[in-house]
């Protein structure tokens, strides 16, 4: 978090919690004078009224570092912490600013959104927005810092920033002070210091990546100088994986304000911005890690003494905030993304895990570069959990209310427009994001596993090739055959996600993996039936598919198993001597359409049935040997009850217009299924 301006709490960096190695061992030390039992909040805040600088200074920078414990946090904010850490912001000492600001940073970061909204409440952007107007204005007043050295407003600014990002993220109405006081230009001036200082624009950067996101109001505010910015930093050519980072969130956020463009260079920014994304998605995270740990080492071996007891204590915090991270259940979303690009907060890692920082920065920019392209191919059709695929049913009867009012609209097709599709071919994008959903290599993991301080990065690799998979899946439904390579690079992906799912002895439990790489499977396979390509897939991998999917307990993944069934159920109905696996599937799907707990994918599973058992020998052959007929029967009113009774309470008008429909559908094919049966 910087550098202290006093001689006794002085430190090369803080450690990764935000307080002083040194005030960290006094910190210890006064809990377990204290017994540890008792909350240090009321004492730490009266600490904060001392009139010497330095005791305000060591009471923040305490707070910062006890708040990382989320038990505390009630304690503080019972305690009214936010009202009086909130004048520290203006305090007459820089180095009580900045770690005040810290301070209520960690507040908010691991307080979540409850905390995030009483802190808007209590009006901390008042006295944030006038820090950051001081902040930006000392940067030019600042005389040039000697090298190495960082610039005192800066520090201060990085910490203000990260605070005014959570709060954005977090509250709707920090959002709506944002665009109404300025705060756009400020956060602008900091990016601006992507030359003197690439930690407080990567900040800055995640902010406005943030508040530009579904934000017309402060779209309309956007002026050139800010997209002039944005653009210098895409133009930018340091080969760091910082400024990576910094590069890909000033695309993302170019993205968000494509609306703002000038027509004129428009396709051109835009274009710029997918080449960044294919930039940082073809650096190779599975020879970088291992190289960026071998450069730790050789480092370490050159470290003085003196100064390894230091690193230690950095190393041990790092390892801390890994257990506490895994610990945690997902922090709020905002627009279906996890805050904080899921928990990452590898700015607070010390200065001396440089090249951590950098692994992290990698992996950050990867993750972000996905999700970026994924909205890129995003519409607003209903996510998964609303069914993106609406029921195959043509039939037009109105479900109760109207609720089929707008169906049409949800059915839309995903579509890109014609510069963007060309950016994202002409870049490579899809076959760059295929190649992101293997595995992470072994070499990268061995090196992460081997080193406690490096094993957060176990996660964040398994993270982006979940994101790959994701954008995989959007790609597939915006794109047709041919701009994906064509029937062979169809059945090379298909093979390659068989392989992911099958290829070890067990399929894998992640739910995170699971939901991913199920979702892209299914879009897959829709568009290889759609193209009469044969299926990859034995009885027996579709069978353990099923199986695992059951047991799953997210929604989509069950959802999307289910459909997989269907797709290469109703493939196979049209083949013969299948009617054996058809009977499999049918089972399979009877299973799912009766005993399921959610109607979502009870329907899912009847749409399934619909399709495989619609037409053909094999697929009548299949029906009767199963029974499908008294089965269907039976369920039949099971399934009407179960709408009229939980639907209401617990599924969207478009999931209960969606029910309707295969309500109807399902009296329309037994009446199909009885006359096959008089034949």
């Amino acid at each position: 978090m910087g550098k202290s301006k006093t001689t006794k709490f002085k430190r090369p960096q803080f450690n990764a919690v935000g307080l002083p190695v040194n005030a960290v061992k006094e910190a210890d030390a006064h809990e377990e004078d204290d017994g540890g039992d008792t909350c240090p909040a009321a004492e730490l805040l009266e600490k904060l009224q001392s009139p010497n600088p330095d005791m305000r200074e060591f009471a923040c920078a305490s707070i910062s570092r006890v708040v990382q414990q989320s038990q505390t946090i009630p304690g503080f904010i019972q305690r009214d912490a936010v009202r009086r850490l909130g004048p520290m912001l203006l305090d007459c000492s820089l180095a009580v600013r900045e770690t005040a600001a810290g301070a209520l940073r960690n507040l908010s970061a691991c307080g979540g959104q409850e905390v995030c909204e009483d802190m808007v409440k209590h009006d901390v952007m008042t006295p944030l927005t006038a820090l950051l107007r001081e902040c930006c204005a000392g940067f030019e007043s600042a005389a040039e810092p000697v090298k190495g050295q960082k610039n005192a407003a800066e520090d201060v600014a990085n910490e203000a920033v990260n605070l005014l990002w959570n709060l954005c993220e977090s509250s709707s109405q920090a959002l709506s002070l944002f665009n109404k006081v300025g705060l756009l230009d400020m956060v602008t001036q900091c990016l601006e210091r992507h030359p003197q200082n690439v930690e407080l624009a990567i900040s800055a950067a995640h902010c406005l990546h943030t508040v530009t996101e579904d934000n017309p109001e402060l779209l309309c505010s956007v002026n050139t100088a800010v997209l002039g910015v944005l653009e210098n930093v895409l133009l930018s050519s340091q080969p760091s994986m910082a400024h990576t980072l910094l590069r890909t969130l000033a695309a993302g956020t170019l993205w968000n304000m494509k609306g703002s463009l000038p027509a004129a260079g428009q396709a051109q920014t835009l274009n710029a911005v997918v080449a960044t994304l294919s930039q940082c998605l073809h650096l190779d995270t599975g020879a970088l890690i291992p190289e960026l740990r071998r450069a730790e080492e050789v480092r370490h071996r050159n470290t003085p003494a003196a100064d390894r007891e230091e690193q230690a204590v950095g190393e041990l915090v790092v390892e801390e905030m890994d257990e506490e991270e895994e610990e945690e259940a997902p922090k709020h979303k905002r627009n279906g993304k996890a805050s904080r690009a899921d928990g990452d907060f590898s700015d607070l890692l010390p200065g001396a895990k440089e090249e951590l920082r950098e692994a992290t920065a990698l992996l950050t920019a990867q993750q972000t570069s996905l999700e970026i392209i994924v909205n890129m191919c995003c519409s607003d059709d209903p996510s998964d959990d609303e069914w993106e695929e609406e029921s195959s049913s043509d039939e037009s009867d109105m479900a109760p209310d109207g609720l089929c009012d707008g169906l049409s609209n949800l059915m839309s097709p995903l579509c890109l427009s014609a510069e963007i599709h060309g950016a994202l071919i002409s870049h490579s994008i899809p076959e760059k994001v295929l190649k992101k959903t293997e595995f992470p290599r072994k070499e990268a993991m061995d090196v992460c596993h081997q080193n406690p301080s490096w094993r957060s990065l176990i996660k964040k690799m398994q993270r982006v090739q979940s994101r790959a998979l994701t954008c995989l899946h959007s790609i597939l439904s915006t794109m047709d055959a041919a701009s994906l390579g064509g029937v062979a690079a169809l059945q090379e992906a298909a093979q390659h996600l068989s392989t992911l799912v099958f290829g070890a002895a067990e399929i894998p439990k992640d739910e995170e993996f699971l939901e991913a790489v199920i979702s892209a499977m299914r879009s897959l396979l829709q568009m290889i039936a759609s193209k009469n390509i044969p299926q990859c897939m034995t009885p027996q991998q579709l069978m353990s598919l099923s199986e695992a999917a059951t047991r799953c307990e997210v929604v989509s993944v069950r959802v999307n198993a289910v459909a997989i069934l269907g797709i290469t159920g109703s493939t196979l109905a049209k083949e013969k001597g299948t009617a054996e696996i058809l009977q499999m599937i049918g089972n399979a799907l009877l299973q799912v359409a009766t005993k399921d707990t959610n109607l979502v994918v009870n329907g899912e599973a009847l749409d399934a049935l619909f399709d495989v058992f619609a037409d053909g020998d094999e697929a009548e052959t299949a029906a009767k040997n199963i029974q499908l007929l008294p089965a269907l029967k039976a369920l039949q009113p099971v399934f009407k009850a179960k709408i009229r009774k939980e639907g209401r309470g617990k599924y969207s008008p478009q999931q209960l217009c969606v029910l309707d429909n295969i309500r109807v559908n399902l009296r329309r094919f037994i009446g199909y299924l009885e006359k096959v049966v008089k034949k």
